[in-house]
């Protein structure tokens, strides 16, 4: 399999200095300029100073004091990534997206007959230049995850191959912390084995690392091999469907919680509605004034569609959470499990942004 993963380079920060030129050079975060504001995408000039992503825009400001805090415009944002989507298609229908700004693509048997995948990536990179004025990376592989690692590789524009005859030495070189699904105490119990190093890794017998992480194991014993044998998914099935709020003042009162959880009910019922989708358990998440986070979650046997079948759940949920000497940062609620689905297919995989030392180009 040739997989190419293509991630457009600061995405929504690039839209915006593109369709305002005095943004260019300039230190901007998209985001709303509040309180609880949240930074979506930084600029390069932003991120030279320690601005990143998920940042409180206030302590992005204090970082950056010269930042430049703009508006988002998803609409602008969506039609560019409708712009991607006709040229992926230009090459192959095997397409997964993963947000407005990346996907992966089977480039196996293309529709162009090419027969490198990175003279894929290379095409497509130019005529992304050419159609939207942006820049995009792009990384070539046998699997998506070393094809998504490739990508995040030589930002902004880059284009890096990871063959299958480097793969393994590639990964060797890896911390444990780039691999996916290790997190903090993941990798704390790592080192507690001495497992630093994707090396180090590979060392370990798969009954060992299943007998200390679970399912998870596996997949680290494969990661670890360079074994990833997802495939690109073209039709894509929602899992779940949610909304949450951050508020402006923490909450502690039980009226203001009801209040606001009312709120955030009504507007679950409407995605519901919109996406035609059934589920059949709730999750309620919280995060506290101290950003420390839980989940309570129940499933029923009926189908959760309106406000009357949800919103006792909620607030049975709700009473599960002590918040009156712990206020309420954020709140959200979500519906997931639909009938049929297996625990494999209910099972997310998460792709984390990973950084690797240079390594020779080669092709694919």
């Amino acid at each position: 399999m040739k997989v190419i993963h293509v991630d457009m380079d600061q995405f929504f920060a690039a839209v915006e200095q593109r369709d305002n030129p005095e943004l260019k050079g300039k230190p901007i975060a998209v985001g709303h300029d509040a309180e609880r504001g949240v930074v979506s995408t930084a600029s390069y000039e932003a991120r030279r100073f320690g601005v990143h992503s998920a940042q409180s825009i206030q302590v992005a400001k204090r970082l950056c004091p010269q930042l430049i805090i703009v508006e988002p415009h998803f609409q602008r944002y969506k039609e560019v990534s409708a712009q991607l989507n006709e040229i992926f298609h230009d090459y192959t229908d095997l397409i997964e997206p993963i947000s407005l700004d990346e996907a992966f693509l089977d480039v196996t048997n293309n529709k162009r007959g090419i027969e490198l995948g990175v003279d894929i990536a290379k095409e497509i990179k130019q005529r992304i230049f050419e159609t939207t004025g942006l820049t995009a990376s792009a990384g070539v592989s046998y699997c998506k995850f070393l094809a998504k690692i490739a990508s995040d590789w030589r930002k902004p524009d880059g284009l890096t191959v990871i063959h299958p005859d480097r793969a393994l030495d590639f990964i060797s070189q890896l911390k444990v912390e780039k691999i996916w699904g290790v997190g903090q105490k993941t990798a704390e119990k790592m080192h507690f084995m001495g497992i630093f190093t994707g090396a180090d890794l590979r060392n370990q017998s798969q009954q060992r690392l299943t007998e200390v992480f679970g399912k998870m194991g596996q997949v680290f014993y494969n990661f670890a091999r360079g074994i990833d044998n997802r495939p690109v998914i073209s039709e894509w099935e929602r899992k779940s469907v949610s909304c949450e709020q951050t508020f402006v003042k923490d909450i502690s009162d039980q009226s203001a919680a009801i209040i606001e959880l009312y709120h955030t009910v009504l507007e679950l019922e409407r995605r519901i509605a919109k996406n035609e989708f059934e589920g059949r358990t709730l999750t309620l998440k919280i995060k506290f004034q101290d950003f420390q986070q839980i989940t309570r979650s129940i499933t029923v046997e009926h189908i959760l569609r309106s406000k009357d079948d949800i919103l006792p759940l909620a607030k049975q949920l709700l009473r599960q959470v002590e918040f009156h000497s712990h206020p309420i940062r954020l709140l959200g609620l979500g519906v997931s499990n639909q009938r049929g689905e297996t625990e494999e297919e209910k099972s997310r995989w998460i792709e984390l942004e990973l950084e690797f030392e240079d390594w020779p180009d080669n092709q694919l």
